[in-house]
């Protein structure tokens, strides 16, 4: 019964509420979700001087990119038709035979059409892209790696992956990877560094030159009279790295020093360093008392062959354990 112009189709109303058909999308290509390309990640390999001053690295890259010839579409004239090889899904199923009553059924790309669901007539070929829709790109990309940046930060470029038909082309990321620096370790915003004195630097002072990541030397000395203890740490503020964000902000410089102790001295350097040094602690025990002491003999040792020794022995221990439990059950099932 006529409902006149002012009638409304009631899948209009559907539309314009919900942006597409009652039922579903896929009577219409207009309503089909594009998929996404693949990211393509690459490694860049930087220093610890990259990271701390701050650079620009160039690099070459190919790529796909949509036929200009043929806008991608793979055929002078645009049309395709649905490959009878996989009725269009792009895939085709394999069926192998594993033995009696046992099958396997797997999965693969359609080889007639690479995939794509749709071949495209031979004579009908684009000359630019041969039917393959894409062509390769050389195309190089400035990589600018700030300051402060972080040893698995990511750039990216956003759409710079390869292109492909009716595919929202992904994203070019470069991943960050830290060389190892012979000198300085990082930790964040701050560096370390490990430093060497000798017995009598520890003692009585020392001085060094130490050269930074941008090449400045640094002049490091202790304070009179200061010792230096075995292991101990040391700061320098600001000569850390700059902060990523905030590049004015730098971490603390950290310095781990270790005293290298002589092997031996002679009964002169013995008698030296006592006039100089505070006396040793005298011992609560009369002579009398200590003669009665047992006298013991003190070597050296490396703990590492020490616990390997011991790890060892422990596991031939348990080994032997196992063997005599195990004879053990072996004699009481014979008896039974």
């Amino acid at each position: 019964m006529g409902g006149g112009g002012g009638g409304h189709d009631p899948f209009d109303i559907f539309s314009s509420f919900f942006g597409g058909s009652p039922f579903g999308s896929g009577g219409s290509s207009r309503g089909r979700r594009q998929r996404r390309g693949e990211d393509v990640v690459h490694p860049l390999k930087v220093s610890l001087e990259d990271l701390y001053l701050g650079t620009s690295k160039k690099l070459s890259l190919s790529r796909n990119v949509l036929c200009s010839k043929c806008n991608g579409k793979g055929s002078k004239s645009g049309a395709s038709m649905t490959c009878a090889g996989c009725q269009g899904t792009g895939m085709k199923v394999s069926i192998r035979h594993l033995g009696p009553s046992m099958i396997q059924q797997m999965q693969h790309p359609c080889n007639e059409c690479k995939g794509t669901g749709e071949t495209i007539n031979d004579r009908d070929r684009c000359q630019q892209c041969k039917g393959e829709k894409v062509v390769q790109e050389k195309k190089v990309l400035e990589v600018v790696v700030e300051k402060g940046m972080q040893n698995g930060q990511k750039i990216t470029f956003p759409g710079e992956a390869d292109e492909a038909p009716d595919t929202v082309t992904g994203d070019i990321v470069f991943v960050l990877q830290q060389k190892e620096h012979p000198k300085f370790k990082r930790k964040a915003d701050d560096l370390f560094v490990e430093h060497t004195l000798s017995l009598t630097e520890a003692l009585c002072g020392f001085q060094f030159v130490l050269t930074h990541l941008d090449s400045r030397q640094l002049l490091i000395k202790s304070n009179p009279g200061e010792v230096v203890k075995p292991e101990s740490f040391k700061a320098i503020n600001d000569e850390g790295m700059p902060n990523y964000q905030r590049h004015f902000l730098k971490g603390k410089l950290y310095i781990h020093f270790s005293v290298e102790f002589p092997d031996t001295l002679s009964l002169d350097q013995v008698k030296a360093l006592e006039a100089v040094l505070p006396s040793k602690p005298t011992s609560q025990l009369s002579d009398m008392e200590l003669d009665e002491c047992e006298e013991t003999t003190l070597h050296d040792v490396n703990m590492e062959e020490e616990t390997r020794r011991r790890q060892q022995a422990q596991q031939e221990a348990y080994d032997e354990d196992e063997d005599m439990h195990g004879g053990a059950q072996r004699v009481q099932c014979a008896q039974q």
